[in-house]
């Protein structure tokens, strides 16, 4: 299996540069100096708002087409009505078992759903309806979040060599030393990528089973969709005092926790 999971990798083409997402910053100061920090909660809001307005758009579409849909058969717009309405359902009971599995003590969801099933899914829908309410980075912050937790309470462990830390080049040279300290400690590689392909071409060659990855929220969501559910990953978010893709800093202590909790037995 995890052979497989590795030639999946390869077969990942499209590369991308690492901060693109910010190609349209027009260098003002960002909020709250970089720092979009922000609780679970806001994302599960916020999930909740984006899944009310895709059902909301998805029943008022079938709306405004059922009269020609009838023409095609007279119970179409009904039955499409009913398979929204059953669609809301299965989703709305999969948000009540994130929500259980995220805030109580045992995941009542399997991994594979976490890692590259509807949660992911809904990530992107939420970041997508947050983004014009000036909100995205937010709730991207917070969906990792939750999203590393449930990772975390996997407790998977590896070898020392089997771990791949990587980090984009726009961290400060305190936090690079900090983090070359860390893999240091830990015996660990440390790889800078600038591009997505290289990122990709060193966990092909180093063939790591598990990846600590560094970037901002943006970054972080794209390489999410490149990599989860082919390689356990766990993201962490970075501070942004100067603006995007320069002299970014991280918590040096949640990047050690994480590194020892994989390689420590």
């Amino acid at each position: 299996m995890a052979e497989v999971a590795r030639a999946q990798l390869i077969r990942i083409e499209t590369d991308r540069r690492l901060g693109h997402e910010w190609d349209q910053w027009d260098g003002t100061p960002l909020p709250n100096g970089g720092d979009f920090s922000a609780p679970p909660r806001a994302f599960f809001a916020w999930l909740g708002f984006a899944l009310v307005v895709a059902g909301g758009v998805a029943g008022g579409a079938v709306f405004l087409i059922a009269p020609r849909l009838a023409l095609v058969w007279s119970g179409l717009p009904r039955l499409l009505g009913w398979g929204i309405l059953g669609a809301l359902a299965l989703v709305a009971a999969w948000f009540l078992l994130l929500l259980l599995s995220f805030y109580g003590s045992r995941p009542l969801l399997p991994a594979r759903a976490l890692e590259r099933g509807p949660f992911l899914q809904m990530m992107n829908l939420t970041s997508f309806v947050a983004r014009p309410f000036g909100r995205r980075d937010w709730v991207e912050h917070a969906a990792i979040d939750i999203y590393d937790t449930l990772a975390e309470r996997r407790r998977m462990r590896v070898g020392k060599g089997e771990l791949l830390v990587l980090v984009p080049r726009c961290l400060s040279k305190e936090a690079l030393d900090g983090v070359l300290a860390v893999a240091g400690r830990y015996d660990v590689p440390v790889f800078v990528a600038t591009r997505g392909q290289l990122a990709r071409r060193a966990i092909r060659e180093r063939r790591p089973r598990a990846v600590v990855a560094v970037a901002c929220e943006r970054d972080m969501m794209t390489g999410l969709r490149d990599v989860a559910g082919k390689l356990p990953v766990l993201g962490l978010t970075m501070r942004l005092p100067n603006g995007p893709c320069r002299d970014a800093t991280l918590d040096l202590d949640v990047m050690e926790r994480w590194v020892r909790s994989l390689t420590e037995a």
